[in-house]
Protein backbone atom coordinates (compact mmCIF):
# COMPACT_ATOMS: atom_id res chain seq x y z
CA UNK A 1 0.00 0.00 0.00
CA UNK A 2 1.07 3.59 -0.57
CA UNK A 3 0.57 6.08 2.24
CA UNK A 4 0.51 9.87 2.13
CA UNK A 5 2.57 11.02 5.10
CA UNK A 6 1.07 13.91 7.06
CA UNK A 7 3.14 17.11 6.94
CA UNK A 8 5.01 18.32 10.00
CA UNK A 9 2.54 21.22 10.30
CA UNK A 10 -0.35 18.79 10.99
CA UNK A 11 1.04 18.33 14.50
CA UNK A 12 0.87 22.06 15.31
CA UNK A 13 -2.67 21.82 16.72
CA UNK A 14 -3.71 22.29 20.34
CA UNK A 15 -3.26 18.95 22.14
CA UNK A 16 -6.97 18.20 22.72
CA UNK A 17 -7.73 18.89 19.04
CA UNK A 18 -4.75 16.84 17.90
CA UNK A 19 -5.94 13.87 19.97
CA UNK A 20 -9.22 13.95 18.03
CA UNK A 21 -7.63 14.75 14.64
CA UNK A 22 -5.39 11.68 14.92
CA UNK A 23 -8.43 9.36 14.91
CA UNK A 24 -8.71 7.72 11.49
CA UNK A 25 -5.11 8.56 10.56
CA UNK A 26 -2.78 5.65 9.78
CA UNK A 27 0.17 4.69 11.99
CA UNK A 28 2.80 3.00 9.81
CA UNK A 29 6.06 1.27 10.71
CA UNK A 30 8.46 0.06 8.02
CA UNK A 31 10.93 -2.57 9.27
CA UNK A 32 13.26 -5.14 7.69
CA UNK A 33 10.55 -7.75 8.38
CA UNK A 34 7.92 -5.79 6.49
CA UNK A 35 5.37 -3.00 6.83
CA UNK A 36 2.68 -2.95 9.51
CA UNK A 37 -0.02 -0.29 9.66
CA UNK A 38 -3.35 0.51 11.27
CA UNK A 39 -6.00 3.22 11.59
CA UNK A 40 -5.68 5.08 14.89
CA UNK A 41 -8.96 4.45 16.73
CA UNK A 42 -8.22 5.63 20.30
CA UNK A 43 -6.08 8.39 21.83
CA UNK A 44 -5.56 10.22 25.12
CA UNK A 45 -4.44 13.84 25.53
CA UNK A 46 -1.93 14.85 28.21
CA UNK A 47 -1.63 18.56 28.92
CA UNK A 48 1.82 18.61 30.47
CA UNK A 49 2.65 21.06 33.26
CA UNK A 50 -0.91 21.45 34.61
CA UNK A 51 -1.99 17.81 34.17
CA UNK A 52 -1.21 15.59 37.18
CA UNK A 53 -1.46 12.49 34.94
CA UNK A 54 1.29 13.72 32.60
CA UNK A 55 4.92 12.67 32.98
CA UNK A 56 5.82 16.34 32.50
CA UNK A 57 3.50 17.60 35.29
CA UNK A 58 4.96 20.73 36.94
CA UNK A 59 7.39 20.98 33.99
CA UNK A 60 9.25 17.87 35.24
CA UNK A 61 12.22 17.70 32.88
CA UNK A 62 14.18 14.45 32.96
CA UNK A 63 16.14 12.35 30.51
CA UNK A 64 12.90 10.45 29.87
CA UNK A 65 10.68 13.50 29.24
CA UNK A 66 13.25 15.61 27.38
CA UNK A 67 11.74 15.00 23.91
CA UNK A 68 8.41 16.44 25.14
CA UNK A 69 10.04 19.85 25.55
CA UNK A 70 10.99 19.87 21.88
CA UNK A 71 9.20 20.25 18.56
CA UNK A 72 5.75 18.84 17.85
CA UNK A 73 5.25 15.61 15.95
CA UNK A 74 8.05 13.56 17.50
CA UNK A 75 7.79 10.22 19.27
CA UNK A 76 7.82 10.06 23.05
CA UNK A 77 8.32 6.32 23.68
CA UNK A 78 8.46 5.09 27.26
CA UNK A 79 8.08 1.84 29.16
CA UNK A 80 5.16 1.31 31.53
CA UNK A 81 4.65 -2.05 33.30
CA UNK A 82 7.15 -3.66 30.83
CA UNK A 83 5.17 -2.40 27.81
CA UNK A 84 6.44 0.29 25.45
CA UNK A 85 3.89 3.08 24.91
CA UNK A 86 4.07 5.87 22.35
CA UNK A 87 2.93 9.46 22.42
CA UNK A 88 2.93 12.18 19.78
CA UNK A 89 4.66 15.26 21.19
CA UNK A 90 2.47 18.38 21.05
CA UNK A 91 2.12 21.75 22.80
CA UNK A 92 5.05 23.45 21.05
CA UNK A 93 8.68 23.87 22.11
CA UNK A 94 9.05 24.35 25.85
CA UNK A 95 5.46 23.23 26.54
CA UNK A 96 5.64 19.46 27.17
CA UNK A 97 2.30 17.99 26.11
CA UNK A 98 1.46 14.83 24.19
CA UNK A 99 -1.11 12.42 22.79
CA UNK A 100 -0.94 8.74 23.71
CA UNK A 101 -1.92 6.39 20.88
CA UNK A 102 -4.03 3.77 22.69
CA UNK A 103 -5.31 1.52 19.88
CA UNK A 104 -5.22 0.97 16.13
CA UNK A 105 -7.26 -1.09 13.66
CA UNK A 106 -4.84 -3.24 11.59
CA UNK A 107 -4.86 -2.69 7.83
CA UNK A 108 -1.48 -3.98 6.63
CA UNK A 109 0.96 -6.64 7.81
CA UNK A 110 -1.57 -8.61 9.85
CA UNK A 111 0.31 -11.97 9.55
CA UNK A 112 3.45 -10.19 10.81
CA UNK A 113 1.47 -8.74 13.72
CA UNK A 114 0.35 -12.26 14.69
CA UNK A 115 3.98 -13.42 14.58
CA UNK A 116 4.98 -10.62 16.96
CA UNK A 117 1.94 -11.10 19.21
CA UNK A 118 1.91 -14.91 19.52
CA UNK A 119 -0.73 -14.90 22.25
CA UNK A 120 -3.31 -13.03 20.14
CA UNK A 121 -6.13 -15.33 19.00
CA UNK A 122 -8.07 -12.93 16.77
CA UNK A 123 -7.49 -9.71 14.86
CA UNK A 124 -9.19 -7.50 17.46
CA UNK A 125 -6.69 -8.67 20.12
CA UNK A 126 -3.64 -7.65 18.08
CA UNK A 127 -3.67 -3.89 18.63
CA UNK A 128 -6.50 -3.07 21.07
CA UNK A 129 -4.28 -1.42 23.68
CA UNK A 130 -1.21 0.83 23.83
CA UNK A 131 1.25 -1.96 24.71
CA UNK A 132 -0.31 -4.41 22.25
CA UNK A 133 -0.06 -2.05 19.28
CA UNK A 134 3.61 -1.22 19.86
CA UNK A 135 4.44 -4.93 20.02
CA UNK A 136 2.41 -5.69 16.88
CA UNK A 137 4.08 -2.83 14.99
CA UNK A 138 7.54 -3.49 16.51
CA UNK A 139 7.78 -0.01 18.01
CA UNK A 140 10.33 0.17 20.84
CA UNK A 141 12.21 2.63 23.04
CA UNK A 142 14.64 2.90 20.10
CA UNK A 143 11.96 4.98 18.36
CA UNK A 144 12.18 7.67 21.06
CA UNK A 145 12.58 11.11 19.47
CA UNK A 146 11.88 10.01 15.89
CA UNK A 147 9.65 12.29 13.81
CA UNK A 148 6.19 11.00 12.90
CA UNK A 149 6.39 12.83 9.56
CA UNK A 150 9.05 10.74 7.82
CA UNK A 151 9.84 7.00 7.47
CA UNK A 152 10.32 4.50 8.95
CA UNK A 153 7.73 5.34 11.68
CA UNK A 154 5.11 7.80 10.52
CA UNK A 155 1.49 8.89 10.55
CA UNK A 156 -0.33 9.09 7.23
CA UNK A 157 -3.63 10.34 5.89
CA UNK A 158 -6.45 7.91 6.54
CA UNK A 159 -10.22 8.09 6.70
CA UNK A 160 -12.60 10.55 8.28
CA UNK A 161 -14.02 9.49 11.63
CA UNK A 162 -17.56 10.84 11.93
CA UNK A 163 -18.55 9.65 15.41
CA UNK A 164 -16.11 10.29 18.26
CA UNK A 165 -16.76 9.25 21.87
CA UNK A 166 -15.04 10.86 24.82
CA UNK A 167 -14.42 9.90 28.45
CA UNK A 168 -11.86 9.79 31.25
CA UNK A 169 -8.39 8.45 30.56
CA UNK A 170 -7.43 4.93 31.66
CA UNK A 171 -4.97 3.73 34.30
CA UNK A 172 -4.25 7.07 35.97
CA UNK A 173 -6.20 6.65 39.22
CA UNK A 174 -3.47 8.24 41.35
CA UNK A 175 -3.54 11.60 39.53
CA UNK A 176 -5.99 13.64 41.59
CA UNK A 177 -8.70 15.51 39.72
CA UNK A 178 -6.88 14.84 36.43
CA UNK A 179 -8.20 11.27 36.51
CA UNK A 180 -11.65 12.59 35.62
CA UNK A 181 -10.70 14.84 32.69
CA UNK A 182 -12.59 13.64 29.58
CA UNK A 183 -9.45 13.57 27.44
CA UNK A 184 -9.74 10.05 26.03
CA UNK A 185 -11.14 9.93 22.51
CA UNK A 186 -12.17 6.95 20.43
CA UNK A 187 -14.02 6.04 17.26
CA UNK A 188 -17.49 5.15 18.49
CA UNK A 189 -18.24 1.45 18.12
CA UNK A 190 -14.85 0.46 16.73
CA UNK A 191 -14.05 -3.10 17.94
CA UNK A 192 -10.33 -2.32 18.24
CA UNK A 193 -10.78 0.25 21.01
CA UNK A 194 -9.12 -0.97 24.23
CA UNK A 195 -11.37 -2.43 26.88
Amino acid sequence: MTYKILPRTFFDQPTIELAQSLLGKILVHETSEGVTAGYIVETEAYKGPDDQAAHSFNNRRTKRTEVMFGANGHCYAHVMHTHCLINVVSGGEGCPEGVLIRAVEPIEGIPLMYKRREKAKRDRDLTSGPGKLTKALAITKEDYGKPFFEPPLYIAKGKEVVHISTGPRIGIDNSGEAKDYPWRFWETGNPYVSK
